[in-house]
């Protein structure tokens, strides 16, 4: 690879990380040399951008694009220039497809090209006073453009305004701002791009001055009677992800006198993430009444734009954003909390001068914008595709094998453990992953009521819901009645059965106000419990009775719930002999069984494992997958409940 590319690698990712610069698919890069032009493809991200991320083109091909004639109809036109810029590549068979400022790159006579949407750029492109004031700051060093439509149309007015001024000043423009778009930012060497952005923001830094904290703002605990409901009415096609958020910044744009400054977008990219209108609400502390009118708004957006909205400033709550899945609605929280920066920047010059209606309508109809949004909106994939799943005790053992597939296969997924290094590192680790779906670790402790009650409402407010609570949590304390404590012994029923009660009582009631807008959606409590909960266990009865009364719940449960299509069962899987429950070098239970002399003549761990494994059929413990299989059975099936599901390898069998 030559140093051109790993520079350009380098320069991408530089100002990919960075939010100030680039929000999900925005702006582009390149480099070129006299014979080739290499840039970011539609569809990668510049944060993590290699190699294979860059197009690769023939310049000369790439000519033809400035001197062809093409149709006058605006969509054909762009469907001609589209077909050319791919007959350019010099390696079509990777299937890239080069950005549609392709020509503007080639033009522009420097080495590396580097194109941002720079939040405090479009704080002055994006203002009234945006010609005058960018003359003022930086006087001929630079070219301004003003706004026209992205694509071939806004090439030649570039490309006129370019030639133009190598005439006049007999040099490149190493600087072209564009109005409520951004700026392009060209030299032949990364360490000259650097300096002129630097340069830039200084200068802009200058006249806003320092920029207040934003700052988190609580959300009012009554959003989990709320959002799981809005997040029922925008899923009549796939389930989305609803998040809610607030912070300072938004919470100025949420109060009904300065919301129409943000509720126009400033430039296409905002249309393509978030659409070119958001619902706006008020919030009075009448759930019902919310509820009613919300989902009026939401069907008229429906009737009159044919498609759903995908942010709602709800004053009183905060800012609802909808996507197909968690990283959509991560970007659309970048996206909207991007935009009221610059509506706030735009203050320095004049107030906030947004895109008009004509050329709202031209990105909204633009099959390039279409295809680079879904691109980066997609969906996902798997047996659990967008369903929100909560696992308790879910940073390790059983549970970190459960969330581990059930991420495999798509779900969001919240990781409930009192084990905070252990959770935030996994879930850390899983979002490593280049998937739409996310994790989320929440600290709890299953046996308190308002840990758990924190526990659902994390969830809600973090993916919009709640579609399926496994309840792994439990401890295991071995001991005969002569060993065991009254302490210990109210201490495993806390953990392994009161705790069940609470998982079940604040899940479900999410899930039941899901039915209730969404009577044809099933929803999901699986206790993960033992074959100790299926036959009495020897010195172990602490255990093995807070299982049975697990069952027993189980089926109460059932009985109760399957009127709102909420389906309770456990899963009972046999021993885990690789997890720590079993295998801790300190306190595992093949240590402790081998303390408490439960296997006769046992004298080693070694001794107490071969013991228990010759008591399985399949001559072996119990893995994750295989508990997953039965998990899997029961969320996709929607006719049982109220079971106890056997996956103990034949150990236990049922009558």
């Amino acid at each position: 690879m030559e140093q051109g590319i790993n520079d350009l690698i380098e320069i991408s990712q530089y100002y990919g990380k960075q939010k100030d610069f680039v929000i999900a698919g925005g702006g582009n890069t390149s480099y070129k040399t006299e014979k080739h032009l290499w840039i970011k493809a539609s569809g990668f991200s510049l944060a993590t951008i290699g190699e294979a991320g860059f197009a690769k083109l023939d310049r000369s091909l790439l000519a033809v694009v400035n001197t062809k004639t093409y149709s006058e109809n605006v969509l054909q036109r762009e469907e001609e220039i589209k077909n050319d810029l791919l007959k350019s590549r010099v390696e079509p068979e990777k299937g890239q497809r080069p950005s549609v400022e392709t020509s503007l790159h080639n033009l522009i006579d420097f080495a590396f090209v580097v194109h941002t949407h720079s939040t405090k750029v479009n704080g002055l492109m994006c203002s009234t006073q945006a010609a005058e004031k960018t003359a003022e700051l930086f006087g001929d060093q630079v070219l301004y453009i003003a706004y026209d439509d992205p694509g071939y149309i806004l090439f030649k007015v570039v490309e006129k305004a370019v030639l133009k001024y190598r005439a006049e000043k007999g040099k490149e423009p190493a600087v072209i701002f564009l109005q409520n778009h951004g700026v392009f930012v060209g030299a032949n060497t990364i360490a000259e791009v650097k300096a002129i952005y630097e340069e830039l923001i200084a200068k802009l830094d200058a006249v806003y001055g320092e920029e207040p904290e934003n700052e988190k703002l609580p959300v009012d605990k009554v959003a989990d009677k709320i959002v799981p409901a809005i997040r029922m009415m925008v899923s009549s096609e796939g389930l989305k992800t609803v998040r809610l958020v607030n912070h300072t910044l938004l919470d100025n744009y949420l109060q009904s006198d300065n919301f129409p400054a943000v509720s126009a977008p400033f430039t296409p990219d905002g249309i393509v993430y978030a659409n070119s209108s958001f619902i706006y609400m008020e919030f009075n502390d009448d759930e019902a009444e919310f509820l009613q009118a919300v989902s009026k708004e939401i069907e008229d957006y429906q009737q009159q734009k044919g498609k759903l909205p995908k942010v709602i400033f709800a004053n009183g709550l905060g800012v609802l954003v909808i996507a197909d899945h968690a990283e959509g609605a991560e970007i659309l929280v970048d996206v909207v909390t991007d935009h009221c920066r610059i509506a706030r920047f735009a203050e320095s010059f004049g107030g906030q001068h947004p895109m008009t209606q004509k050329q709202v309508e031209f990105i909204e109809s633009w099959e390039v914008e279409q295809y680079r949004s879904k691109i980066s909106l997609g969906a996902t994939a798997g047996r659990v595709d967008r369903k929100v799943v909560v696992v308790t005790g879910g940073a390790q053992g059983f549970g970190a094998g459960i969330v581990d597939e059930l991420m495999k296969h798509g779900a969001n997924v919240v990781i409930a453990d009192l084990n905070e290094e252990k959770g935030n590192e996994f879930a850390n680790l899983l979002n490593s992953a280049n998937r739409k779906n996310k994790a989320l670790f929440v600290k709890a402790d299953v046996s308190n009521a308002a840990s758990v009650e924190n526990l659902v409402f994390e969830t809600v407010i973090n993916f919009g819901g709640l579609d399926v609570f496994i309840s792994n949590a439990g401890i295991l304390r071995a001991g005969g009645l002569d060993e065991m404590t009254p302490e210990t012994f109210e201490l495993m029923t806390k953990v392994n059965y009161s705790a069940y009660f609470l998982c079940a009582k604040y899940a479900s009631a999410v899930m039941k106000l899901q039915n209730k807008f969404k009577r044809d959606h099933f929803a999901d409590i699986i206790q993960i419990n033992s074959k100790s909960g299926l036959k009495g266990s020897n010195k172990n009865f602490a255990y093995a009775g807070g299982k049975f009364g697990g069952i027993g719940l189980t089926q109460s449960f059932a009985l109760e719930l399957m009127p709102s299509r909420i389906k309770v069962n456990s899963i009972c899987p046999g021993n885990f002999f690789d997890g720590p429950l079993w295998a801790d070098p300190e306190n595992g239970l093949f240590v402790q069984y081998l303390r408490a002399g439960k296997v006769p003549g046992a004298k080693t761990i070694d001794d107490v494992k071969h013991f228990y494994e010759a008591q399985v059929p399949a001559g072996r413990g119990c893995t994750p997958i295989d508990v997953m299989r039965a998990i899997f059975y029961v969320i996709e099936q929607e006719y049982e409940t109220g079971q106890a599901v056997p996956v103990t390898g034949g150990q236990n069998m049922l009558n």
